[in-house]
Formats: C-alpha cells, structure tokens, sequence
C-alpha cells in the first residue's frame, strides 16, 4: 500500500483510531488492493466499478453484512485521505452505499408462554403489583420507561384505557379485561400498602420503598417471573413488547393501527413485526398442507 502510513495518520488524527483499528482498516485496504491488482488496476486508478465488485466479491463469499460494511468503511476512509492530500482528484466511493445490516429476528413469546407468565398466584401488595403491571406490559406493549413513568390518573378502569405519554407525545391505549382485573385489584389492595406514608405520590406502580418503579426494577422482576414460568427465553421489556405486537398480527390488527398502539414514529417499524407473522404462516403450511413439501 503506497500511502499506508499516511493513512494510518489519517485514521489516528481524523477518527482518534486505536493501533487495532488502524490495523483491521489497513489489512482491509490490503485486501482491496489485491483484488484491484487481479483487475489490473491500482489503488489510486480504481474506480467506482472496483468497489462495487468488491463489495459484491465479499457478498458471494458469505461475509456477514457488519464485515461488508466494515470494509466499505475503511476503503471510504482510504480515499477521503488520498482526496485530503491531494494524491486523487475523485472519490471512486462516491454515491456507493454499503449492504444493509441483516436484521436480527425478533425474540418473542408464543401464547402458550404467555399464558404461564401471567400465570401469578397470590395477593401481598408485590404479587399484586407485579401481576398487574405484567399484564399491563403485555395488554398494552409499552416501553418499559413509559410503564415506569405511568401515573395513577393516566388510567381510567372505568372506560378501560391508559393514557400514554412519550417523547412529547400522548396516545390512548385500550386496556383488555384480565389487565383492568388486575389494576384494580392492584390500586384497591396493594398499592397503598406499598406507598405507605407517602399516600400523594402519583406513581402508578411502586417499589417496595413506595417510590416509583424503575426500568431496572421492570427487568428483575420480568426475569424472576420468566425463570419462574420456565421460559427458556431471557425475558426483557422488548421481547414481551414484540410478543404484543405479533399477536395483534397474528389475529387481525392492521400496521396503522399496531404502529399508533405502539407509538411508532415509523410504519415501516412496524413492518418489522410482519416477518414474524410470515415465518410462523409459512411453519404452519409446511406442517399442515399434505403436498407442501413433495
């Protein structure tokens, strides 16, 4: 590589770049530079059809999207130092983007699993809170910082909906029936208990100081019922709002109106539950349709 120790001054001072990285992005370019010198170009000649074959080339070789991209940013990196000093007069990376990261398939529960972390026995002040505010997690699909930040006049039991603000933004959520059952039984029976002296405190769900739920708190108690329901699944706050909204799917709802249930900004995001839902069609298919594997 004619200009490396440039570059790699290029890296240190432009992206405060540790010897590792200098190191990846410099065997990066080496690798493109070999497969330019089978295209009888160089480095300094290549243009924008050497990337994408490259780019391509490692593509058909099976490299995952994150090592694609990671090359693509070190050959982007190389020719903003030669465009810098002057030893090229075009960026042959212009206009080229790089592959989409593939997206990890989206951890949820089936109904089955559900229904046996529901399953919550018992009515001390914490069973109480902590089967409602699960069933609340899993009614609604809110965040678990939207949970945390819920407050007692946000709910109305009698019509049946909370009122959910975030990122300056409300929207209303219908509660379903075994959710209502449990709130109630949760703000009559338990959660003064948990308040104690401090009977003002608007927060929806306490901890057992009486002040309001954290996020961290959400997570330990999600993962002490998740081991409880012998769920082989690790559950966070997201694998229960993913569970809420593939069911909704599953059984009808329609992207609008799952992507304003969930205060998506984006439908596409939405879109993202659908894979889901096609996996488990297709599964179905393959297992039931006498000729679909003939």
């Amino acid at each position: 590589m004619r200009y490396e120790e440039e570059f790699r001054e290029y890296l240190r001072k432009t992206r405060n770049a540790s010897p590792s990285t200098e190191n990846a992005y410099a065997g990066d370019i080496r690798e493109f530079e070999a497969f330019c010198a089978e295209r009888g170009k160089s480095l300094e000649s290549a243009g924008g059809a050497e990337v994408q074959a490259f780019l391509l080339k490692l593509g058909e070789e099976g490299r995952s999207s994150s090592t694609v991209n990671r090359k693509m940013s070190s050959v982007r990196c190389y020719y903003s130092c030669l465009m810098e000093k002057g030893h090229i007069s075009s960026d042959p990376c212009g206009g080229i983007k790089p592959p989409r990261t593939a997206r990890k398939a989206l951890d949820h529960l089936s109904i089955e699993e559900v229904d046996r972390l529901l399953d919550i026995e018992g009515d001390d002040p914490r069973t109480l809170r902590d089967r409602a505010l699960l069933e609340l997690m899993y009614a609604t699909g809110m965040r678990a910082g939207e949970i945390a930040a819920s407050n007692v006049s946000d709910v109305d039991l009698k019509i049946g909906f909370i009122i959910c603000s975030s990122e300056g933004n409300s929207r209303m959520i219908p509660i379903g029936r075994p959710a209502l059952e449990a709130l109630s039984a949760y703000l009559d029976k338990g959660r003064a208990e948990l308040a104690g002296n401090d009977r003002n405190q608007n927060a929806l769900f306490l901890n057992y100081q009486g002040q309001r739920i954290t996020r961290q708190g959400i997570w330990k108690i999600l993962k002490h019922y998740g081991e409880k329901a012998g769920l082989k699944t690790e559950l966070s706050p997201q694998i229960l709002r993913n569970s809420f909204a593939t069911h909704m799917l599953q059984n009808g709802a329609d992207l609008k109106s799952l992507q304003e249930l969930m205060g998506l900004k984006d439908i596409n995001a939405a879109r993202l539950y659908l894979s889901v839902t096609r996996n488990r069609i297709m599964d179905v298919y393959d297992r039931t349709h006498p000729r679909a594997k003939k």
